[in-house]
């Protein structure tokens, strides 16, 4: 657990989950909600059971250690791990806590099998095939040899057969989106075909928002959306994600207000010279607080509805602000993500300043201490 500051937090609105829950429901299919890396920083166990309450019946965590801390959380939820058993101690963890894990080659496959015949259990499984993406999964071309083998592996139960979309946020690669589909939908047809009774998953927050009327199958794995971001902002599909809520802010607090003068210049490697003379804030936060050091001098935090921006590098603890013209005191709060008014700081807008996508945000400001509203 970090160190909790007094100063700096994080805050999470369950109920903005909640409600992106519900508009990506409207979608229809089964909807698991993705709840990996801690609810992508916004709680595992909270997350999990705000959304439990809302009838949400199905979660995708990443490692099998994930799925078994929330089953030993007390959900009765179906449990799906993105990862799949990594290491062999994660096989018996699946069979123990009643997680289906992915399972992308044979050698999974066999390993798991094996520990689930000694104990006399049935694993129940996710296959997961690559359709495009090239990272983990058997291929088309295994189908045959799979359902041979399976035949032979009574402790194996597939009820899922998934895949995972490399560009269904991309409008100008939706032809590699089609591509994916229709191998996916081949690679189904013919596990059926074979005698096979399964869930089919393909669709990630994108593909419900813009695919999931051609490629939606039966379940689809909603994931960023969830926490209120929209996959297709800056875009020309941006309408599709309209309606989706933050459910993610962080707060620290002003340390001193001071003058810089023209000519000064501020923070290490002088890397900031006033061209004016200018009022500046110093603000507790830094790259200990998960606030990267490359938003030096060119991401701004968001004071009492405006726009602040930063100067000079971001220190361990420490950032500066312009503030000219405004008149914060020390103890002020002043917001990393999130704030009031038309200067609210978005995820989007921060990653862009970071270099980064709003999956790293959350991540990383998620490892502050957190509250819930």
């Amino acid at each position: 657990m970090p160190i909790a500051h007094n100063y700096l937090r994080t805050t999470v609105r369950p109920a903005h989950i909640v409600a992106n829950y519900k508009l990506l429901c409207g979608f229809g299919g089964h909807v698991l909600a993705v709840v990996k890396a801690d609810a992508y920083g916004h709680g595992l166990i909270e997350t999990a059971g705000a959304l439990a309450e809302a009838g949400c019946d199905a979660f995708a965590i990443g490692s099998v250690a994930e799925g078994a801390a929330l089953r030993d959380a007390g959900s009765k939820a179906a449990i799906v791990s993105l990862l799949g058993p990594v290491l062999p101690e994660d096989d018996l963890l699946a069979l123990e806590k009643d997680v289906i894990p992915f399972v992308h080659d044979f050698g999974q496959l066999e390993r798991l099998a094996a520990v689930a015949a000694r104990r006399g259990k049935k694993a129940k499984v996710s296959l997961k095939f690559d359709t495009g993406m090239a990272r983990l999964g058997f291929t088309e071309a295994d189908v045959p040899r799979l359902l041979s083998r399976l035949s032979g592996l009574p402790s194996i139960e597939p009820v899922m057969v998934s895949s995972h979309l490399a560009t269904a946020d991309d409008p100008t690669a939706f032809d590699y989106v089609s591509s994916q589909g229709a191998r996916f939908a081949r690679i189904c047809q013919a596990l059926r075909h074979g005698g096979l009774t399964f869930e089919a998953s393909l669709c990630n927050s994108a593909g419900i928002l813009a695919h999931a009327a051609d490629y939606g199958f039966e379940a689809r794995r909603a994931g960023i959306a969830l926490y209120g971001v929209n996959p297709f902002q800056g875009t020309d599909r941006e309408h599709l994600g309209q309606g989706l809520l933050p459910a993610m802010e962080t707060v620290t607090r002003i340390v001193s207000v001071h003058d810089l003068p023209r000519g000064a210049s501020i923070s290490y490697g002088r890397t900031f010279i006033a061209e004016r003379d200018m009022r500046v804030a110093i603000v507790a936060a830094g790259y200990a607080d998960a606030y990267s050091r490359g938003l030096s001098n060119k991401g701004f935090l968001c004071l009492s509805g405006r726009r602040v921006p930063i100067l000079g590098r971001v220190c361990m603890q420490l950032t500066a602000v312009d503030v000219s013209g405004l008149d914060p005191k020390p103890g002020d709060p002043i917001h990393l993500l999130g704030g009031e008014g038309p200067g609210a700081v978005t995820a989007d807008e921060l990653a862009v300043w970071w270099e980064t996508i709003p999956y790293e945000v959350f991540c990383l400001f998620g490892l502050n201490q957190r509250e819930y509203l």
